[in-house]
């Protein structure tokens, strides 16, 4: 098994149950000791934003909010540097704890040793 864990989310609310598989696969692998990148992009791009998570709703899923903080607590988020400057979002508008990088970081994650990349 994979020591790292890179998921990259491409889906928002135009996709739901798509985006919520991912934020809980990445908050499940969180609680069980792996270590986690998350990676928004496309359409989850706006859950970097305060309070936006809250807006999502999903019968039977875990509130995102809740999954994001459970990411954040003990793995890392980011934003896609392109996504988020479509969007005209900077870093004084995200989340805590939230960065913003491009594709050159994502690949270097990816690519690393004893590392399983999942898109969602």
């Amino acid at each position: 098994m994979a020591k790292k864990l890179v998921i990259k989310v491409t889906a928002g609310a135009d996709a739901p149950e798509r985006c919520s598989q991912a934020f809980t696969v990445a908050a499940v692998a969180v609680a069980s000791g792996v270590e986690v990148s998350l990676w928004l992009t496309g359409e989850s791009s706006w859950f970097a934003l305060p309070g936006r998570a809250a807006e999502f709703e999903l019968p039977h899923a875990a509130p995102l909010s809740d999954l994001i903080d459970s990411i954040l607590a003990a793995g890392r988020i980011t934003l896609c540097t392109q996504c988020a400057a479509r969007r005209e979002i900077t870093e004084k508008d995200v989340l805590d704890g939230v960065r913003i990088a491009g594709a050159q970081v994502f690949v270097q994650e990816a690519l690393a040793d004893d590392t399983q990349a999942l898109v969602y």
